[in-house]
């Protein structure tokens, strides 16, 4: 009857750790759905700082970002498409983790590990480089060569 019990409360216990973990894999999933939701539209660059490097309000203005739903993103600049790709991110770390891969662009095939915070209307990035380690604050030095990016919401039409 121990050999029974002992087997039984394996059994609960291992149902019980499945359970968990497909409950936060399920709680992972859904955090990214609704940030994929949120970050869906168009974005205008407000600040830009590329290795401590503050770019002008009216040069960083120039450029708006497009994503849908599903992780595709679109850069532009005024007019003229300078970049595309597909992102992927994880709300549920501190801060925000997000992975980019352009698939048009100078950059095309390399990836940029970054993080990132969401509002409304609003949105900060910071990334490294391709092939550099993943920011832990939002900042941008000479030293550390990361990108610090602020967005607004562009409101449809």
């Amino acid at each position: 009857m121990t050999t029974m019990r002992y087997l039984f409360s394996s059994l609960l216990l291992a149902g019980f750790l499945l359970s968990s973990v497909a409950s936060a894999d399920d709680a992972k999933a859904e955090a990214i759905k609704e940030d994929r939701k949120k970050i869906e539209g168009k974005w205008q660059i407000v600040e830009l700082v590329i290795q401590g490097n503050k770019s002008k309000d009216e040069d960083a203005a120039k450029f708006t970002v497009v994503n849908d739903d599903k992780g595709a993103w679109t850069l532009w600049s005024d007019d003229r498409k300078v970049a595309m790709g597909t992102s992927t991110f994880d709300p549920t770390t501190k801060p925000k983790t997000i992975d980019f891969t352009p698939s048009e662009g100078d950059a095309k095939g390399k990836q940029f590990f970054g993080i990132y915070q969401l509002e409304k209307n609003a949105r900060k990035l910071c990334f490294a480089p391709s092939g550099k380690v993943r920011p832990t604050e939002f900042s941008s030095t000479a030293e550390n060569q990361h990108i610090f990016v602020t967005l607004k919401r562009i409101k449809s039409e």
